[in-house]
């Protein structure tokens, strides 16, 4: 059973005429809480309104105490004004010490722990990377010759050949460099020669300058000795909800950005593709043992009683000013149980948002169930980056579900096929044959292509991939069949367009390309649920080119085309 906030009666409506979500009352307590929810106003107001709250107050009460001084009138003798403009003062301070110095202390904290918090405004932006000069345009089949140089390792210089020889011989760690030295990219070459020297490997192809360092030290990657360059190709435009996007994808398949942006054509020449984020909660189950099944039955038993749950929200949502606890859904077995909490978490993924809220849940819990034997923060019941029936079903991040009307015309111009052929080859290929082979979440062409690829670009975690790719695809004829309806449902797309690896300045530039980098200051959540459907209109965008390419058998010659290497390997090992 799921418990979830009865006090809430909001939920979220698609909008296809601005492209994302507006509100409206619900019409059962069953609806979930949104991030939008988390503030009475839009951020930019509310900041505002207690500035000036801030100001007007501390400027009325510096004017009365000028006036007693000279008056000779005792301080401590307060009128009512005052007292209204002390404790407005005192309220407008600890609202403004909570949003604006959050994020100070939470740098400070995570340099000592190893969780990261998810808001990042109080982080320096990432130095821009310098790009080379626009080469000429190549020719269609590129020689050797024409190959730029691989980059070599810098000359050592005396001052580092010290540390190198300590970082060899161990008694430097490696990982203490960027400490030591205060110089992120001195820290990764001198790493990166002590590398070297221990594995007699020159590994000169991997490139070491050009990359800010500094903007992944103590939350993107440890010990660091270069970076992989991968090319980020643009599909589209996709029209979405009335809305035109230009799709970033990192990917080294060939065919693969060519075909969705086949696909993005064939959806805006029909008008476009409309989208509905059906629910917005990440989760995490930690997984609690008792001397006995009893006692984990009494648990699940207090969790699940809807009259505890305004007091286990109210804990579980001190962790965050975004977390706002949505249901706990809770599983037993034998004396283990596996507690799955929901939240809302604003703009961010929200992995380490929800693991906070439900350690305050945990400590609080422990003091009338002190028998609680706490195994870990993840009993896999989350389930994250791991297949599993849990996601598929009940969901996790962002539920998204996008449809379009392909026009007939345009499956015969665009797409070179027709529409019983594409719903014969959906039915068998994506629905029966999936079916047969067992598959959980896999009714599906090849969405996990263009999700890995617009996660390495917009800097998610593409591990997430695994539980993001669920994704149903659904064709039929419409319009006494002469049109084509398809859609995808995806139940757990999980993106976020703060935190992680979405401040590094390519990633950033490619979530600015879309319209969704950082936060968004009217509605929380709002950027990153539209990332969401971004993700989930290119997948409608791939699965209607590729199935296309599948029903006109046009998959195995563009490949041989467009996917096959041209080089001479023998001069190339030579």
């Amino acid at each position: 059973m799921e418990v979830r906030r009865r006090f809430q009666q909001r939920a979220p409506v698609a909008s296809p005429s601005h492209g994302g979500l507006a509100r409206r009352p619900s019409a059962g307590p069953a609806a979930r809480v949104q991030a939008s929810d988390a503030l009475p106003l839009p951020i930019r107001h509310t900041n505002l309104l207690f500035s000036a709250f801030f100001v007007g107050s501390l400027v009325f009460l510096m004017r009365r105490w000028r006036e007693k001084v000279r008056s000779s009138i005792p301080l401590h003798l307060l009128g009512l004004s005052e007292i209204f403009a002390i404790v407005g003062l005192i309220a407008s301070l600890i609202y403004l010490l909570s949003f604006f110095g959050i994020a100070f202390v939470q740098s400070v904290v995570s340099s000592h722990d190893e969780e990261d918090d998810f808001l990042l405004s109080g982080t320096a932006p990432a130095a821009p990377v310098s790009s080379p000069p626009p080469a000429a345009i190549c020719p269609l089949l590129r020689t050797d010759a024409a190959a730029p140089a691989p980059q070599k390792s810098p000359e050592v210089t005396a001052d580092d050949e010290e540390i190198i020889s300590s970082v060899v011989a161990g008694k430097t760690p490696s990982y203490a460099l960027e400490s030591r030295l205060g110089d992120c990219r001195r820290a990764a070459g001198i790493r990166r020669e002590a590398l070297k020297r221990i594995t007699g490997r020159a590994f000169d192809g991997l490139p070491l300058d050009g990359f800010d360092y500094a903007s992944i030290l103590g939350q993107c990657c440890e010990l660091p000795v270069g970076y992989v360059q991968l090319p980020v190709g643009i599909a589209g435009p996709l029209l979405l909800d009335g809305r035109q996007h230009y799709v970033p994808m990192a990917t080294t398949e060939g065919c693969l950005v060519a075909s969705t942006n086949r696909g993005c054509k064939a959806i805006a020449e029909s008008g476009g593709a409309t989208s509905v984020v059906l629910r917005d909660g990440m989760t995490r189950a930690p997984a609690v043992r008792f001397p006995s099944a009893r006692r984990a039955a009494d648990l699940k038993a207090f969790l699940e009683e809807p009259n505890n749950f305004e007091t286990i929200a109210l804990v579980f949502n001190r962790s965050s000013r975004f977390a706002r606890l949505q249901g706990i859904h809770c599983a037993l077995a034998g004396r283990n149980l596996y507690v799955r909490f929901s939240c809302s978490t604003g703009d961010a993924m929200g992995m380490n948002m929800v693991s906070k809220g439900v350690q305050n849940v945990l400590d609080y819990l422990e003091k009338d169930f002190d028998d609680m034997d706490i195994i870990s923060i993840s009993g896999n019941f989350c389930s994250d980056k791991k297949p599993a029936a849990v996601n598929w079903i009940e969901g996790r991040g962002k539920s998204v579900v996008c449809e379009a009307v392909i026009k007939e015309a345009v499956v015969k111009k665009v797409l070179k096929t027709n529409v019983p052929a594409l719903v014969e080859l959906n039915m068998i290929k994506n629905l029966a044959g999936s079916a047969v082979a067992g598959s959980l979440g896999g009714f599906n062409a090849h969405a996990s292509n263009i999700v890995s690829a617009i996660y390495i670009a917009t800097g998610q975690d593409p591990a997430q991939n695994v539980e993001s790719s669920h994704c149903i695809t659904m064709m039929e004829a419409v319009n006494d069949g002469k049109d084509l309806h398809v859609s995808v449902t995806m139940p757990s797309i999980e993106v976020g367009t703060v935190g992680g690896g979405t401040q590094l300045a390519s990633q950033s530039a490619c979530l600015d390309l879309l319209g969704v980098k950082g936060a968004s200051l009217d509605t929380p959540g709002a950027n990153a649920r539209r990332l969401a459907s971004v993700v989930a209109g290119a997948v409608l965008a791939g699965e209607l080119s590729l199935l296309s390419a599948l029903a006109a058998g046009q998959l195995v010659k563009s490949h041989m085309k467009y996917n096959r290497s041209t080089k001479d390997l023998s001069k190339s090992a030579s």
